[in-house]
């Protein structure tokens, strides 16, 4: 069995489990522990060490991290979720140092996009995939075939004069308390933009609401085909493990 392990850091818990990388599946059951209040680098990293420290992982598993935040060349560029000081941090030195080996680092949109690639609702889809996460805001993740193109941020594009997330997320939905079918026209609407772009071959739909995907997925009237996201709240573990196993297929900017 070829193993590696995943820690997912959000800003309320930071989880982590070894991944069987054959079957994307989790080796046991993962370990939460709660992001601390003040979320620093160094305050972050001792967690992530704690988590590791749960498991009886041998020194040469490699070990995936995702943030929060986009991470290239292993530099966190900038941070919204945790303390300020994220910024501008090396944060695959930072992880390498606090758990005594080689980590590497990607953003917790690429690394849950990634692994719907590898294990689930893309598996085996080659051309352009767009997985995306709609929650508070719109993560993203671009993959070509069986590459990661990292850092996207799509939902940042700006649409009809709007910051696409603050109409288009989950959370707008909420605050504006849309019925499904409103919030699909938006959704068309983003969606649309981003096959005008893109040109892609799959959709995959993410985040808490996906849960509901047959409520609104069928309204989103777009020609490329979409598909729910499969693996949900593994996603960022088993996506931050993958990647660090060698070969890292990953492509910077």
């Amino acid at each position: 069995m070829s193993i590696a392990f995943g820690i997912d850091i959000g800003g309320s818990g930071i989880k982590g489990a070894p991944v069987d990388l054959t079957t994307g599946e989790l080796i046991g059951s993962r370990k939460r522990i709660p992001t601390p209040e003040k979320s620093t680098p160094d305050a972050v990293a001792e967690i992530c060490a704690e988590v590791l420290a749960s498991f009886d992982v041998d020194g040469d598993t490699p070990v995936g991290v995702s943030l929060p935040g986009p991470v290239r060349h292993g530099e966190v560029l900038f941070m919204a979720n945790l303390h300020k000081d994220w910024k501008g941090t090396n944060s695959d030195d930072l992880m390498t140092r606090a758990l005594g080996r080689p980590v590497r680092t990607v953003n917790d949109a690429d690394a849950a996009g990634y692994a719907e690639v590898a294990y689930g609702a893309a598996k085996d889809k080659m051309g352009t995939v767009i997985v995306t996460t709609l929650g508070t805001g719109i993560g993203s993740a671009v993959i070509v075939d069986g590459v990661l193109v990292p850092n996207t941020e799509l939902g940042h594009l700006e649409i009809d004069g709007h910051n696409a997330e603050s109409r288009a997320a989950s959370s707008a939905r909420d605050r504006e308390d849309l019925s499904f079918k409103q919030w699909a026209k938006r959704l068309t609407t983003y969606y649309a933009h981003l096959e005008m772009l893109f040109s892609p071959d799959l959709f995959v739909v993410g985040g808490g609401v996906s849960k509901e995907h047959a409520e609104f997925l069928h309204l989103v009237k777009v020609k490329t085909p979409m598909v729910p996201a499969a693996l949900r709240n593994t996603a960022g573990i088993v996506g931050a493990a993958r990647l660090a196993a060698p070969p890292l297929t990953v492509v910077t900017p």
